[in-house]
């Protein structure tokens, strides 16, 4: 069985791999591992995000990327709205675009959004725990989950049956 920080990391490699729309700061001519990037300053180009935060980081270019920021606000509105129990729908990766995002946010920045990530995580994460301890994972509330919350999930609902089990033992 795979653990979770290792399907954290395959579906974080997977992100890094798409392509992201940059716009060049300059004229630029680069061979980075096989994969050539040609264009003029102010130019748009899809290049793997990979390479897209490298060029970034060295002022090459700019990402052009969803604002994580209002995901996560619009996130934590659709979350409130939901019923004490009923889970808001989160793209699968939201996490791990999320995270990649704060990386590259100031200090100040970063602390505030931060903070709206933890209050969203510990909302959702007692509404799972409550899903989990009474129902196997449905098809339909595996769509609203993300990675590590599909993990999560199935982990608390072993646990749960497992406890159950050892205190009941197994029912005729």
């Amino acid at each position: 069985m795979i653990e979770a920080q290792d399907m954290v990391k395959v579906h974080a490699t997977g992100y890094n791999l798409e392509e992201v729309k940059i716009i060049l700061n300059h004229d630029i001519k680069l061979n980075i591992s096989g994969i050539e990037i040609e264009g003029k300053q102010g130019e748009m180009l899809n290049v793997p995000r990979w390479i897209a935060q490298v060029l970034e980081s060295e002022k090459h270019a700019k990402i052009e990327d969803a604002d994580m920021v209002v995901e996560l606000k619009q996130a934590m509105v659709k979350e409130n709205v939901q019923g004490e129990f009923e889970l808001a729908t989160l793209d699968p990766h939201f996490y791990i675009r999320l995270k990649s995002y704060m990386k590259t946010l100031p200090q100040q920045d970063f602390d505030k959004v931060e903070s709206m990530l933890n209050t969203l995580v510990r909302k959702r994460q007692g509404k799972i725990v409550h899903l989990a301890d009474s129902s196997k994972l449905t098809a339909n509330l595996s769509q609203k989950l993300t990675i590590e919350e599909r993990l999560f999930y199935e982990n608390i609902y072993k646990n749960a049956t497992d406890f159950r089990k050892q205190i009941l033992g197994d029912t005729k």
